[in-house]
Formats: C-alpha cells, sequence, structure tokens
C-alpha cells in the first residue's frame, strides 16, 4: 500500500451536495426539539465550517434565532487545543436546552467536546462524522472513514488532479 498525504484519500462535497445532505440533517432533526411540536429555540453553528449547514437546517426547520461559536482546532491541517475565540449571546444558550448546534464535520471531537461542555444539554449534530468524534454527536447523516480528508465548495477551486492510481 502506498503512503498517501491527506488530500489524496479525499472525499469532495460539491455545493449541491451540501446543500442535500443539510436539508437531510434537518429532516432528522425536524420534530425532536423540547419545545412544543418539537420545535428548537435556537441553532448555533460551529464557525466557519458549521455556517453553511446552520443556515440550510435553521431554514429547513424554520428557526429564526441562529447564533455562533467560534472555535479554533485547527492551523492549515495541523491540530491544536481547541479554544472559543467567540461565543453566543449567553442570555440564549443557558445550559443548552432548546438549542441546536451545528458543525460540518466532527473529525477528533476535541471541537463539539469543548462546546459540550458549555452547553451540555444542547443538541449537537453534523453533516459529517468520523469514528473518533461520532460519540460528541447527537445526529449526522453521513459517516467517513477517520483517515478521509473532506474537501468542502468553500475550501475548493478548480484545478487538474492527478490520477488516484497510476501516477508516474
Amino acid at each position: 500500500m502506498i503512503d498517501r498525504l491527506p488530500h489524496e484519500k479525499g472525499f469532495h462535497v460539491s455545493w449541491d451536495q451540501i446543500h442535500r445532505d443539510a436539508r437531510a440533517l434537518a429532516w432528522r432533526l425536524d420534530g425532536k426539539g423540547p419545545g412544543e411540536n418539537g420545535s428548537w429555540k435556537a441553532v448555533v453553528g460551529i464557525t466557519r465550517g458549521g455556517l453553511v449547514p446552520a443556515m440550510i437546517v435553521s431554514r429547513e426547520l424554520d428557526i429564526r434565532v441562529v447564533d455562533t461559536i467560534s472555535v479554533k482546532s485547527y492551523n492549515h491541517q495541523d491540530r491544536t487545543e481547541a479554544v472559543v475565540t467567540k461565543s453566543p449571546q449567553a442570555d440564549l444558550m443557558g445550559d443548552g436546552t432548546g438549542i441546536l448546534i451545528v458543525d460540518d464535520l466532527v473529525d477528533s471531537g476535541k471541537t463539539l467536546e469543548l462546546v459540550r461542555r458549555l452547553y451540555p444539554k444542547a443538541q449537537f449534530a453534523t453533516v459529517y462524522a468520523k469514528p473518533h468524534g461520532k460519540p460528541q454527536v447527537d445526529t449526522y447523516v453521513t459517516e467517513v472513514s477517520q483517515d478521509t480528508w473532506i474537501f468542502f465548495p468553500w475550501d475548493m477551486a478548480l484545478q487538474y488532479v492527478q490520477p488516484f492510481r497510476g501516477r508516474d
């Protein structure tokens, strides 16, 4: 087996696919909240990757209160200690009851672990989940292997890519 760089075992997600998958996430969350008729109080997107799915989930579930939490745990492709750099509105959050916290992906689980400590009663949802991070997520759409690097459309540009096999 040839050793591969993270980007060489990539799962490329298009704008259409992230939209479909985030809508599927919303369908799984529909009617599952603690409010009247299973409603949710608010959606909080984890920046930056969670912003697009959070917007789609909030639209699909007709949730008008949307906030963000900024957590930095990557420096380019290198993991660092997760730290909150921007908190959501404190009076909205409480212990997290009725709050959907949305991210694009759970990888190691360190980001969600930090946020879960802050808001233990929140519902944590991601579009994609890797095995190491899955225990931190309540709801997700697609599981990918731990060694797969997901390329989101906001990180992409059109360019030539070497074939997976048969390189010179």
